[in-house]
């Protein structure tokens, strides 16, 4: 499967019911990149950059721009360089204001680790208000789910790993996939979540109590997604 053949059938996150936010930020790009359609687009600091270069004008761009520039005839918000959060937390809360619920982030691998692990950080808040956020990297995809569950179609090709980004998630569960896991308890200590295979079943994972961390390959095709908020 070819990677613009992947962003036609990804369009299932797409329904009337639900906003979407394809963010594009400053890191690492693999030249397959576009917007989620129909959804809102935010350039995050030198995501502008990218965007730019496949003629696509993004709705709104923010950052404190130490890493690109925004044309004048794109509405801008510029930060302070001197601030606690990230310029793609930022596009994420601006996101949100909008209506946002659900986002695609891409460009937000590669560059420095540091960033990285922070977006996959601004996944776990998404899943924590009940949202759900999506990474897009090389050849693979980053979700988190809280208290929640993922379902994947059972045409869905090649690997999964689950990670705890809690010092123990509680209740996981792995069904419909090569290995199994039943009510485990899965610590941030021990990798045992890591390379599952996809084998021809509609396959879930579902998590009790927790945040957890999940990567797969774009061969896999997501059929539903579920978080409960910590409000609720």
């Amino acid at each position: 499967m070819t990677k613009s053949i992947y962003f036609y059938i990804f369009t299932w996150v797409i329904d009337l019911k639900k906003h979407i936010c394809s963010i594009f930020a400053a890191g690492t790009y693999y030249n397959y990149e576009k917007p989620v359609k129909g959804s809102l687009v935010i350039a995050a600091d030198g995501g502008c950059d990218y965007l730019l270069s496949q003629n696509i004008k993004p709705d709104y761009a923010i950052g404190d721009f130490d890493s690109g520039k925004c044309p004048e005839d794109i509405p801008a918000i510029r930060l302070n360089p001197v601030k606690d959060e990230t310029d793609t937390f930022e596009a994420v809360k601006l996101g949100i204001e909008k209506g946002c619920n659900e986002f695609h982030f891409f460009g937000a691998t590669g560059g420095r680790s540091a960033h990285t692990f922070a977006n996959i950080q601004t996944l776990a808040m998404l899943a924590q208000k009940g949202m759900s956020g999506f990474i897009y990297a090389d050849n693979e995809i980053f979700t988190v789910i809280h208290d929640g569950k993922i379902t994947f179609d059972k045409e869905s090709k090649g690997y999964l790993s689950v990670f705890s980004l809690d010092i123990k998630c509680d209740g996981v569960f792995e069904k419909g996939l090569k290995y199994s896991l039943d009510n485990y308890n899965l610590s941030n200590s021990y990798p045992v979540g890591v390379s599952n295979e996809f084998v021809g079943n509609e396959a879930e994972i579902s998590v009790k109590s927790g945040n957890l961390l999940i990567i797969y390959t774009f061969n896999a095709k997501v059929k539903s997604i579920t978080n409960k908020s910590g409000d609720e």
